[in-house]
């Protein structure tokens, strides 16, 4: 039986209902196309100053790592080799020998009739595998055996062969392979020094040394290059002779060294390139050594110098040896060097300040 136009509106709220949608009344009609472009809004488009701060940052990131390694690239290119290392067989610990060289071929003012080239500083630093880091002073009038040469002062051996008879006498007297060489010489001690902008330096007593053409009063002054390299060549007014100038050159290195550690010079780009200018154009290394190395080196420095370190001479018998033919010389103790330089090695001495004067 077919239902009436009647029953057929009735039941039509009745079904609306019993499908589960909501029973108010149907949505109103869609706008038309040309009402809906008039009255909604366009795509949502990000804001210009948005993308420049991205890729802003992209350049920013870049730049970041590109720097250091471009910077290590450079610097990589501007240090000097020279053949120095021996055969002599690997001992534990990596060990670095440390020349100063008072050659005045190197653009320093040093103005004292000096003709070519002596060692004023010789420095073990070494690293052992487990233990402290040590900075050694080996006294350059230390009385050596030579090779080929025989008994003489230590500096000499640079006189007679240059860095690799240097290297190999230090590796006879200490019984340690060594693994670097470098070598500043004193213009290159100006230019750092004047690179970091000066460094802080005490003396308790005044010094009026022509020879070294230091002039200082009492105390802790900021010292600029020509000051801080006068102040670590000065011997003959020194009371304690070549261990307080031994004693001194550490208090530069050590301040050169903290200067170097200064946070703000990793966002100073040129003081980070006139500094290495400066310091690399002056050091002359073995053929092995990179700026990595220079870089471990470094913080071999650091840990030497601070409050776990050792620093110090080997154990000194007198400062007056006169074994004939080579003048007064520093005689190191035969008797305690040897088990010295042991501990030195095998890392088992400990931290604090070691040798001086007998």
């Amino acid at each position: 039986m077919t239902s009436s136009p009647q029953a057929r509106v009735a039941s039509a709220p009745q079904a609306r209902a019993g499908s589960g949608r909501p029973s108010g009344p149907p949505p109103s009609a869609p706008k038309s196309h040309a009402a809906a472009a008039a009255g909604a809004p366009g795509p949502r488009r990000r804001p210009r100053w948005r993308r420049i701060v991205a890729v802003g940052l992209v350049v920013l990131l870049v730049c970041l790592v590109a720097w250091p390694v471009g910077l290590m690239l450079w610097a990589n290119g501007k240090i000097n080799h020279v053949e120095a290392l021996s055969s002599a067989p690997s001992t534990p610990g990596t060990t670095y020998l440390l020349a100063g060289s008072d050659s005045r071929d190197d653009g320093s003012v040093v103005n004292d009739g000096t003709e070519g080239a002596r060692t004023d500083t010789i420095l073990v630093l070494h690293v052992p595998e487990s233990g402290p880091s040590s900075l050694i002073s080996l006294p350059r009038d230390s009385y050596a055996e030579i090779p080929g040469y025989g008994g003489n002062k230590l500096n000499a051996a640079y006189s007679f062969g240059g860095a690799p008879l240097l290297v190999q006498t230090v590796e006879g007297l200490t019984g340690m392979k060594v693994d670097h060489y470098v070598e500043i010489g004193l213009g290159g001690v100006e230019e750092i020094v004047d690179a970091v902008g000066g460094v802080e330096l005490c003396l308790d007593y005044d010094v009026d040394d022509p020879k070294s053409e230091l002039i200082w009063t009492a105390g802790c002054h900021v010292a600029d290059g020509h000051t801080a390299l006068a102040f670590s060549r000065m011997r003959y007014s020194d009371p304690l002779g070549d261990i307080g100038r031994a004693e001194r050159q550490r208090q530069v290195i050590s301040a050169v060294t903290t200067k170097l550690q200064d946070k703000s010079l990793l966002v100073k780009p040129l003081s980070q390139t006139a500094l290495i200018s400066s310091g690399l154009g002056a050091v002359t290394v073995d053929d092995s050594t990179n700026i990595v190395d220079m870089g471990k080196l470094a913080l071999a420095f650091r840990n030497a110098n601070g409050p776990e370190g050792i620093t110090g001479t080997p154990p000194i018998a007198t400062i007056d040896y006169r074994p004939g033919g080579v003048g007064s010389a520093v005689l190191l103790d035969p008797d305690l060097s040897p088990q010295f330089w042991t501990d030195i090695k095998n890392g088992t001495m400990a931290p604090g300040a070691v040798g001086g004067m007998p």
